[in-house]
């Protein structure tokens, strides 16, 4: 699961970063674009720490589950907000990427968890 959370980090990075710089080609850069970022940079973090921490591992996947949680909550919040005068641009689209792929995070995270959880009651 680290190695999911460290992907999905890049992803968002790249959704950040491809957000901004189309903002700085327009004219019209906000730092809001970045956002993606940092939600990425925070995932990256600690995929990495619990790949190199076993002990820690549990507790920090944990963790990055809250932070892609947050992250979807917050942007198809957004979203649902601006619904009614949502225009089709690069905004849109950042804040789409993110929502779908912290979403994706949390159901594969979820997903291994259960794994996990049914691994270890079926030891004997």
């Amino acid at each position: 699961m680290p190695v999911t959370a460290i992907w999905f980090g890049r992803l968002l990075v790249v959704v950040g970063i491809v957000g901004y710089a189309y903002g700085l080609y327009n004219g019209a850069a906000s730092p809001t674009a970045l956002i993606p970022a940092a939600f990425g940079i925070l995932l990256m973090i600690l995929g990495h720490v619990a790949a190199a921490k076993g002990s820690l591992r549990m507790h920090l996947m944990h963790a990055a589950v809250l932070v892609a949680l947050l992250g979807f909550v917050l942007s198809a919040g957004r979203l649902a907000m601006k619904a009614r005068e949502l225009t089709i641009g690069a905004a849109l689209f950042s804040q789409l990427a993110m929502a779908i792929l912290c979403l994706l995070f949390v159901i594969l995270a979820v997903r291994s968890f259960i794994a996990a959880r049914r691994e270890l009651s079926a030891e004997p």
